[in-house]
């Protein structure tokens, strides 16, 4: 865990509750381990890679929570460098409810999930939205896929953290099923 994650992630209630349930002296610690930047390294880059999914967290206008699920061919997700990523707004159901929100709130967290290995990322973030740069859409366009990209959301990656495997229920693709049978 880097230490941005810990103290941006951290309220003084959450530090409350750790002392009151014990788990507080091991959260300072971890923090600080931590780099004193969260950026992303080849662990983190890697797991982003292979994922062809995630979660994507943004807040309404009224400060409501919103969760999307995002979903595309395996390395949709990019990571630009080590503190950026991006990916394709591919053309969906047209409710703009994350677009609509990143107008007027650009703070994001993002759920990454490896079931089959009882793994989970999550990152938070500032994420802005990017119309008509075809550079940066050749960057995220993936080779073979079909779906229109209608624009790039790019995520200025705050902090991160590893979080606890324990109720992680092993879950298996398609495209996993098959290549252990074969």
């Amino acid at each position: 865990m880097g230490k941005v994650y810990a103290k941006t992630m951290f309220s003084e209630a959450a530090k409350r509750l750790q002392e009151r349930y014990g788990s507080r002296a091991q959260y300072e610690r971890l923090a600080a381990q931590g780099e004193s930047v969260d950026e992303l390294g080849p662990v983190e880059r890697e797991f982003i890679a292979e994922r062809d999914s995630f979660y994507l967290a943004s807040i309404t206008e009224n400060g409501w929570p919103y969760v999307q699920h995002r979903g595309g061919p395996k390395g949709f997700l990019r990571v630009l460098d080590g503190r950026t990523l991006a990916f394709a707004d591919f053309a969906g159901n047209k409710q703009f409810l994350t677009t609509g929100n990143l107008a007027t709130n650009d703070r994001v967290a993002l759920f990454l999930m490896d079931y089959p290995q009882q793994a989970r990322l999550k990152m938070i973030g500032h994420a802005r939205v990017v119309e008509g740069d075809a550079a940066l859409e050749a960057k995220v366009r993936v080779e073979g896929y079909k779906a229109k990209v209608e624009r790039v959301v790019v995520v200025d990656v705050v902090g991160f953290d590893w979080n606890c495997s324990q109720h992680i229920t092993p879950r298996w693709t398609e495209e996993e099923i098959e290549a252990a049978m074969g």
